[in-house]
């Protein structure tokens, strides 16, 4: 038995579970609340995805006649080829049976339709890459195949990481979700409610915990609930996460209530904690924290509890336990290099922040307290948890879903990580803000970083001061240049559409862009077109940007609201060949053709300068000392030999010192008395030191012995030390 059941239902990921199970199970572990956690999506993917499931599914599409197009109808006759594979298929995406990639990569290994028709471009997109990231890709196309059979015959809701995504998008009237939760449970709704009752009847729970972060998991939430308010009407059910933070703040329709006893907004962990003690205990009157209910036959809030919410430090560490962290199946299903990181691996999910420390963006929901509010943990305590849990998973790789991580904190995360020798990959969301220098990527790097993905937004800097964004497009090439020096990868969102924003503007952005591309200094993006949302400065105040919102009336959900722009442009129009145009330039192509070519409507010539992010980037070289930076070196301790040499009669000792790198070797000579300095003052430049030593200290011990320093700290030697791994942060 357990007290409460934490579930994430269809679907998120397939490689990854999302986090915020594990995020309450490790805080109500230090309540010494019992507690199980399911991903409910995984779980009917791979039951859904075996040979037995898919044998009858093919038998239902032709006893019901649903085969109607081409390719299904192909898939049918293929039927007996798609089937012998499947389940070897689903292990070799497990992670298991590795030498089937070679296979898979054979011609006439898998069943081909529709999904396969982009491989004339393969070897464009896949050709430097070995056999398992191949094979992952047309095991992916593969099952992609099977799912547009399950889409055209079985459910027209399925996706792989959504279901039945339409019904929570901008669902202002609860009417149409409700219409579909009064029809009979889908054939993919049946193994959903098959494998959550077993797990009910298991783990006897007196509370159930639906974790709904995006509109493709609203649908199977209610369906779960209703199916738990028929069954077990014994048990309370409540909902959080993404989707109702952001999205039903406004909730007004009593209807909801039919399924969910009580839905929560913004941190769980207060809330949930004392819905079980309302539960467990007699408080009355019962304390909530920003939970909806039905009181007296209407929509209640209550917000009644004094109790302040939980510190960072105070919500103990992810638990990952229960899930089938050995089942989760990576897939890559494009070559877009930040795309494959998202969907193929294992990744552990830690934040180094609640909240957004930059917090100003005008498109953001910077009113919502899980913006709003920032509140960095340590490094230490961060490396501690990290720790934890990969004891716990057995995997070292993360991925920190920040708002924004700071980059303070990023580099005292890099440093403690290195101080404990662990060896870890992660990546990170940023803000391409000025204090990722070029030595703090070097750190980063490292430290185990291989990628980081941050919001370029409109290439303009007359927009991005509108967006409030901090950052210009000449500081954006400066960091992304810096990040690429030290091989971490760069992705950048790209936004087209934002209120204002001019034809012109447009072209000018996609020009900036494929300069960035062009210099290599961007590996990886995507555009999307400006969304208004109710909690964003633009969306509280819209008159300011000359756009006309359409609000309508809401009962249910509340974040996206239609509008017209005032300048009466078109955006959708540019949405084909902006994204046309990244591809070819993520995969090195196109740089060469006029940007109207990408276009099948006439635009203006661009009036950024060619060369504009290249001579962004012809920055001179920086001769002031920094004197609070702390001096850290990234090496290996030096092999030092001394010698002599005679001039003019005189004899000078000079002292050798020769540096293994990891790939290289390095030599610097210094006189023996700048040597012998230096050689004592090395261990304390290296990163097991508690405190590093800062420019200036290191400035006033070296003129405690000798003079000039900055001489000594930009001559020769130096300098090439700072080429190959010393820091300045």
């Amino acid at each position: 038995m357990k007290d409460l059941l934490l579930i994430t239902p269809p679907f998120t990921q397939l490689n990854t579970p999302y986090p915020a199970t594990a995020y309450l199970k490790g805080f109500l572990n230090t309540k010494n609340i019992s507690a199980f956690q399911m991903d409910l999506g995984i779980e009917v993917i791979l039951e859904l995805f075996n040979k037995k499931t898919f044998e009858e599914l093919f038998h239902l599409a032709a006893k019901n006649q649903r085969i109607v197009s081409d390719n299904c109808q192909r898939i049918y006759a293929l039927r007996e080829a798609y089937l012998a594979p499947l389940d070897d298929i689903i292990q070799f995406l497990q992670g298991k049976n590795q030498s089937l990639a070679r296979q898979i990569c054979t011609d006439h290994y898998l069943p081909r339709a529709s999904r396969f028709n982009q491989l004339d471009d393969m070897d464009w997109a896949f050709g430097s890459m070995g056999f398992q990231d191949k094979a992952k890709h047309l095991a992916t196309l593969y099952l992609e195949d099977l799912s547009d059979f399950i889409i055209e015959c079985i459910d027209d809701n399925f996706g792989f990481s959504r279901y039945a995504e339409r019904l929570g998008q901008s669902a202002h009237s609860f009417n149409e979700l409700y219409s579909n939760l009064e029809e009979q449970p889908t054939y993919i709704d049946q193994i959903t409610l098959d494998i959550l009752d077993n797990r009910i009847k298991a783990t006897q729970p007196k509370l159930i915990c639906f974790s709904v972060p995006f509109p493709g998991n609203l649908y199977s939430a209610f369906r779960c609930a209703q199916y738990i308010k028929t069954h077990f009407p014994e048990i309370k059910i409540a909902m959080g996460g993404g989707f109702p933070n952001t999205e039903l703040r406004s909730l007004t329709d009593v209807r909801v209530f039919e399924f969910f006893d009580f839905i929560t907004l913004d941190d769980g962990e207060l809330p949930i904690e004392l819905l079980y003690h309302n539960l467990v205990g007699n408080d009355s009157p019962p304390l909530y924290k920003r939970t909806f209910l039905l009181e007296n036959g209407k929509v209640s809030y209550k917000n009644n509890s004094p109790k302040p919410d939980y510190k960072q430090l105070e919500i103990g560490t992810p638990d990952y336990s229960d899930l089938h962290l050995d089942q989760y199946i990576s897939v890559i299903e494009i070559a877009n290099p930040m795309h494959s990181l998202w969907s193929d691996g294992r990744w552990n999910k830690l934040t180094m922040a609640h909240g957004c420390y930059w917090g100003k963006c005008t498109f953001c929901d910077i009113s919502l307290d899980y913006i709003k509010i920032y509140e960095p943990i340590t490094a230490k305590l961060l490396v501690d948890r990290m720790a934890q849990i990969i004891a716990q998973t057995r995997e070292n790789g993360f991925h920190f879903v920040d708002e924004a991580a700071p980059p303070s904190l990023m580099k005292a995360l890099a440093l403690e990580i290195l101080k404990r020798k662990m060896t870890v990959t992660w990546w990170a969301n940023i803000r391409f803000e000025k204090n990722f220098t070029h030595d703090l990527c070097q750190l980063l790097k490292a430290s185990g970083c291989i990628a980081v993905s941050g919001g370029l937004e409109v290439a303009s800097d007359r927009l991005l001061k509108l967006i409030d964004k901090g950052v210009t497009v000449e500081q954006v090439a400066q960091v992304t240049r810096n990040f690429t020096e030290a091989n971490i990868m760069v992705h950048s969102y790209l936004m087209y559409g934002y209120p204002t924003q001019t034809i012109q503007e447009t072209v000018d952005s996609l020009e900036m862009v494929r300069q960035l591309f062009e210099l290599g200094i961007i590996q990886s993006g995507f555009w999307h077109q400006f969304a208004l949302t109710a909690h964003s400065p633009i969306g509280q105040n819209p008159d300011a940007y000359n756009i006309t919102p359409h609000y309508k009336n809401i009962s249910f959900a509340n974040n996206d609201i239609d509008f017209s722009d005032n300048t009466g442009i078109d955006h959708h129009m540019f949405s084909f060949g902006l994204k046309k145009s990244l591809f070819n330039f993520m995969h090195g192509i196109g740089f060469d053709l006029p940007l109207q070519d990408w276009f099948d409507f006439k635009i203006p010539h661009t009036t950024i300068h060619r060369d504009f992010i290249y001579d962004s980037l012809e920055t001179p070289v920086d001769f002031k000392l920094k004197p609070r930076g702390k001096v850290l070196w990234l090496g290996s301790h030096p092999l030092v030999s001394e010698f002599s040499k005679t001039k003019k009669g005189n004899t000078y000792a000079y002292l050798k010192l020769s540096f293994h790198l990891k790939t290289d070797t390095i030599d610097i000579t210094l006189n023996k008395n700048h040597g012998d300095w230096f050689t004592d003052i090395f261990g304390k430049l290296t990163p097991n030191n508690e405190q590093l030593l800062t420019l200036s200290e290191l400035k006033k011990d070296f003129e405690s012995h000798f003079d000039n320093f900055e001489l000594f700290w930009f001559s020769k030697p130096i300098m090439t030390l700072r080429e190959n791994g010393l820091l300045v942060l």
